[in-house]
């Protein structure tokens, strides 16, 4: 078990740097949070269930609280890089660890060109879409290269930016309807709500990503349980009160048509100046989640290349600035290709496939902790592992054909690379 650590020490040669304090943790996680779900994913989830989706919030709500309490108390045990990359190898083995591992990175790698297209979605026309997000990853990326306190600099100031956006979506919402808010949506089904539930949970995924930098957080094993379970409950109030306002202002059939669900909300007031704020809040969200998602992916990366999951070269970090700069850089080119040839839908479907089962294995190794670390019962961790189960069988036939390809490749690396070491 890794030492308790209280202090700020300075790192060693390799190692990351302990800056975060309890503040910046919950401003990661909001950061995370807060962009990814409300801008991006409300739209296909109302196309899957129409007003059904406000099941979906609840289920995926639910599901994403287990899984935050299995990671927050994984956390405490093991405060390192990588999240259930680690806790995996320590709980279950060398394979679980490595299928979270790179179900971790290839999906939060789709999740980042999603939050860049819903950035470009909502700042620029439709002409500059993609090389606006493009220049956004670049742009991301040299941040967080420059050091960690940097990137939870900038995502406090675009999580301020959103929450105040965000403030006057609701209050529209609630007080003014458009002429679809009386039209049929989907008919609501079971399966429906479901593919609801698991697109939804896209938008909760990032509550767990200060676990993943649990290398950087003053007394890991105090602030990121905290840390998960504040981000993870202010969201919660958020996302229901945007849910129920959206539906109110758009009804669920203009909410599943909408390319920019809240900019439709505010223009219901006939005035422009609440969807420029509303634009301008969408952005920033969004550059926060991938802000934050950037910075998780380097960390996960970093801790499989130190044990030759991933090559060792992305095992390098800055000696001035003391983080996985090759990782983040390389992901960085990776997200940029991505964005030129995917859509939002189909990333945020695959994004689906790779965190649920990223979390699965998180519940699994909560499950098998000793009871002087288990801060949860173990029956939320049996729930989050069902959960993730049923919201991965509920996501569109191309999502799971793709994610388990790509589980494939991940494989086959990894078995060629073991036997080479041999």
């Amino acid at each position: 078990m890794l030492a308790r650590v209280t202090g700020s020490p300075a790192p060693s040669r390799g190692a990351l740097a302990r800056r975060l304090n309890l503040g910046d943790a919950v401003v990661i996680g909001l950061g995370s949070m807060i962009g990814a779900g409300i801008f991006a994913s409300f739209a296909p989830a109302a196309a899957a269930a129409g007003v059904g989706l406000l099941i979906g919030l609840v289920i995926a709500g639910f599901i994403a609280f287990c899984n935050a309490t299995s990671s927050a108390q994984l956390a405490a045990q093991y405060p390192t890089s990588g999240g259930t990359y680690v806790y995996g190898r320590e709980r279950l083995g060398e394979w679980p660890g490595f299928l979270a591992g790179w179900s971790f990175v290839v999906g939060k790698t789709a999740s980042s060109a999603a939050m860049a297209i819903t950035f470009a979605t909502y700042a620029v026309p439709a002409a500059w879409l993609k090389p606006v997000a493009i220049l956004a990853v670049v742009v991301l990326t040299i941040v967080n290269t420059l050091g960690i306190t940097r990137t939870a600099l900038l995502t406090r100031i675009l999580v301020a930016i959103s929450l105040i956006a965000l403030t006057v979506a609701i209050v529209i919402g609630f007080t003014h309807t458009s002429a679809s808010a009386t039209e049929p949506g989907t008919a609501v089904t079971v399966y429906g709500v479901l593919q609801a539930a698991a697109f939804l949970f896209f938008a909760f995924a990032g509550y767990a990503r200060v676990a993943t930098m649990g290398e950087e957080v003053i007394d890991p094993a105090r602030t990121i349980p905290r840390a998960i379970t504040i981000a993870l409950t202010v969201t919660l109030v958020v996302y229901a009160l945007v849910a129920v306002s959206a539906l109110h202002a758009l009804g669920a059939a203009g909410l599943a048509s909408a390319t920019a669900p809240l900019t439709d909300v505010a223009a219901t007031t006939g005035a422009e100046w609440p969807g420029v704020v509303v634009r301008v809040g969408a952005a920033a969200a969004a550059l926060g989640a991938l802000l934050a998602m950037i910075a998780g992916i380097g960390r996960t990366s970093l801790a499989m290349a130190r044990n030759r999951d991933l090559p060792s070269w992305f095992a390098a970090v800055h000696p001035r600035f003391h983080v996985p700069y090759r990782a983040e850089l390389t992901l960085g080119l990776l997200v940029c290709v991505l964005i030129a040839v995917t859509d939002l839908r189909g990333a945020i479907g695959f994004s689906s496939f790779g965190v649920l089962l990223y979390y699965f294995v998180a519940n699994l190794s909560a499950w098998t902790q000793d009871r002087a670390n288990r801060r949860y019962p173990r029956a939320l961790a049996v729930a989050g592992a069902i959960g993730c189960l049923v919201l991965v069988v509920a996501l569109p036939v191309g999502a799971i054909v793709a994610g388990i390809v790509v589980l494939a490749v991940g494989v086959g690396y990894r078995v060629i690379r073991l036997r080479v070491g041999r």
